[in-house]
């Protein structure tokens, strides 16, 4: 078939039949009489449509008579219809069908994205489908567990249920519609689109599709194969290496090749440290030399480059003939600088590759590695070690995610700024921390996609191994789409990429923030066996407004406290206690409240997760007695001391319940950021956890938490 081929309706539902789309009974008429004669045969009242293989959008055109109750009218709708055809719609034919009614209107359709593949869309139909633009997406093809969380994700959630006297929607049907979409997504490469709108539901629940367009065209091409990602021993050498090398080492501590001496040293590598200068300077201690033919053979795996680019393929030659296996450029002037420096940029990498050498950069900030005690870069800061790795596009998201880390406490494994990422991408660092004993988390800056299929693929291979946090900045190339369906025009780059990402398990933040709390979180919390969650309060208003963020969550529960659960925290709690979910202890706190309290919850069965809100409070009042002129005299200094003791205390609590019961306990409080130095949050700090500044940023962390742990289970299934 020619490119860009709109298949008739008739021929669009014919063949989507075949993939178990629902169709009324219906009859294509070439006279008014024959229109007639159809409707007589399915009986009214019915619809007569005009159709054609080049028309798409008949409501537009006013081409579609409804509610046509008798043969007349029949004929004389189809009389007009056939007198509104043009030229340009070639042959044409009215079709004829029952009138299908029922109060709600979705849209499936198919699109081959330029970016992402094939991909299946659900989503809110009707005229006004663009407008509202409730849709879904997954990667097709799909199995059934991807395609039932493609309707869970739909925001207009009452159109499913029982509607204006209608049955629920029959979801097992639209499940079996997104599978079979996806199967002919497999074995018809030739349709590039379809598009369903709207698909009725009838009275009974049931999907029908009143209207359905295909285009068909030359298979989309793919994206030709990425590199290769370097080998393992390749990788030790760039974050566990022997001996580092850094050229162009300086004397100026404004220069790169001093900062990134000095930040190689200041952190504590304990591996055999050289520089290059041209002086052959002793810079910080270290005697360097003026050419790299100097230093000894075998006793240096990655070399640290803050020199021009001219000067960088005589480097790594140099540097290959000294058994060096990793080199980090933090050079510009290649692929960012126009068509000169894309050419030296790929000229870079086939000499790389010649020597066998892994080419981390150019034009990159550094690499971190806490288990080598290893910080050669050229920004602060260096963060206390943990299982976090980070990869990124953008050097500067690596310092912001640094800093959350020494700020936060939760440490980092591996860290390191891709640059141009010429021979070594984003997707090649995650997949290396997926095996990585020192990783537990992957966390990712992208942006820029040129192959999203390609990326999503690699990035849903080291996310099925362990979670993986992606922050995305920008808009992808796929460009603007000729709205030849509605399926298109709603298939906005972001929404088909976040949809790819759900499908592979990957982990979407909105925020640096938000980014690196859920890496936190994944890093430090055990996952969730189900959605229901109890908030334990000591201050009313903030536990009010955490129940109200779980509630909005669309995966989470707020657990009606079970009677046997309600019984036995009545026994510690006064008569005044909420009674409820939240769990407001109403300032009836004693002692041993907080801690027997969150253990009651924590080991009932019902409940899957605890968020803890109120830590801090005693000791910011103990700040402000110790900072008072009357501290410590009136009994101040054993009061101070005892909320003090209290907080660290429940910090400990908390830690310690979850590890008890393999139950997340998420502890929020603003004090995490107002007065990190607060025993509570400082002590919360000190057992690996982490302290979040705000109840909706825990519930915001717990459903990516629980959502991991379905993603699992969808896997299983």
């Amino acid at each position: 078939m020619s490119p860009g081929i709109t298949l008739s309706e008739s021929a669009s539902k014919a063949l989507l039949v075949e993939y178990g789309l629902p169709v009324p009974d219906e009859r294509l008429a070439t006279t008014p009489a024959e229109a007639a004669d159809a409707a007589m045969e399915i009986g009214f009242p019915v619809v007569a449509k005009l159709e054609g293989d080049t028309i798409a959008h008949k409501t537009e055109r006013g081409l579609v008579r409804l509610r046509l109750g008798d043969a007349a009218a029949v004929e004389s709708a189809a009389t007009e219809l056939f007198a509104a055809a043009t030229d340009a719609d070639g042959e044409v034919r009215v079709l004829v069908a029952p009138m299908v009614v029922g109060n709600r209107e979705l849209i499936i359709g198919l699109l081959r994205d330029p970016q992402f593949g094939a991909t299946v869309m659900l989503g809110v139909g009707g005229i006004l489908a663009e407008a509202v633009a409730d849709v879904a997406f997954r990667p097709a093809p799909l199995d059934a567990a991807t395609a039932a969380e493609m309707i869970d994700d739909l925001a207009t959630q009452a159109l499913l249920g029982e509607f204006r006297g209608e049955r629920a929607v029959d979801r097992d049907a639209i499940v079996e519609l997104l599978v079979g979409l996806g199967r002919l997504a497999a074995e018809r490469p030739d349709v590039v689109g379809v598009d369903v709108n709207p698909l009725i539901i009838s009275p009974d629940g049931s999907p029908v599709a009143v209207d359905a367009l295909i285009e068909v065209g030359e298979p989309v091409a793919t994206h030709a194969p990425t590199r290769e990602r370097p080998s393992d021993d390749a990788f030790r050498a760039l974050f566990e290496p022997r001996g580092v090398l850094v050229t162009g080492a300086s004397s100026h501590p404004g220069k790169f090749g001093f900062v990134s001496l000095h930040n190689l040293l200041a952190s504590g590598y304990q591996g055999a440290v050289f520089g290059t200068n041209l002086k052959g300077e002793v810079v910080l201690g270290i005697d360097t030399v003026a050419d790299v033919d100097e230093l000894p053979d075998d006793a240096i795996d990655l070399v640290f480059v803050c020199t021009p680019a001219s000067t960088n393929p005589a480097i790594l030659r140099a540097c290959a003939a000294k058994g060096v296996r990793a080199a980090f450029l933090t050079s510009a002037g290649y692929g960012e600088s126009g068509d000169d420096g894309r050419a030296a940029e790929r000229e870079l990498v086939e000499l790389a590759d010649e020597l066998g050498v892994l080419l981390a950069g150019p034009n990159g900030q550094g690499v971190v590695s806490t288990p080598a005690h290893l910080c050669a870069q050229i920004v602060a800061p260096y963060p206390p070690p943990g299982s976090i790795g980070v990869a990124s596009q953008s050097g500067n998201f690596v310092s912001s995610f640094l800093n959350l880390s020494r700020s936060s406490g939760v440490g980092i494994s591996r860290a390191v700024s891709a640059g141009n990422a010429a021979a070594v991408s984003v997707a090649d660092y995650l997949d290396f921390y997926a095996a990585d004993p020192a990783t537990s988390v992957g966390l990712a800056y992208i942006e820029g996609i040129t192959d999203g299929e390609g990326l999503l693929r690699r990035l849903g291979g080291a996310a099925a191994r362990k979670p993986l946090v992606l922050l995305k900045g920008g808009a992808t190339a796929g460009g603007a789409r000729a709205a030849a369906s509605h399926t298109g025009a709603l298939a906005a780059d972001d929404k088909v990429f976040d949809g790819a990402c759900r499908a592979h398990g990957i982990t979407r933040a909105g925020s640096v923030e938000e980014a690196y709390e859920f890496a936190a979180t994944f890093a430090t919390q055990p996952l969730p066996s189900g959605p229901n969650v109890v908030v334990l309060t000591t201050a009313g208003g903030w536990g009010v407004v955490t129940a109200d963020a779980i509630t909005r969550d669309p995966d989470l529960v707020l657990l009606e406290l079970p009677a046997d659960l309600l019984h036995s925290i009545d026994e510690q709690l006064p008569p005044r206690w909420s009674r409820n979910n939240p769990v407001d202890c109403a300032g009836g706190e004693t002692r041993d409240t907080i801690p027997t309290v969150m253990g009651l919850i924590a080991d009932h069965p019902s409940v899957d997760a605890i968020v803890y809100i109120g830590l801090g409070i005693q000791s910011n009042q103990a700040r402000l007695m110790r900072e008072g002129h009357f501290y410590p005299d009136h009994g101040l200094d054993r009061i101070v001391d005892y909320h003090e003791r209290q907080d660290r205390r429940f910090a400990e609590a908390a830690a310690e319940v979850s590890t008890r019961s393999g139950k997340p306990v998420l502890v929020a409080t603003e004090l995490a950021v107002a007065d990190p130095d607060n025993p509570g949050p400082a002590a919360l700090r000190s057992t690996g956890r982490l302290a979040y500044p705000s109840g909706d940023r825990a519930v915001a962390a717990l459903g990516a938490l629980y959502r991991r742990a379905r993603y699992f289970e969808r896997r299983r299934s």
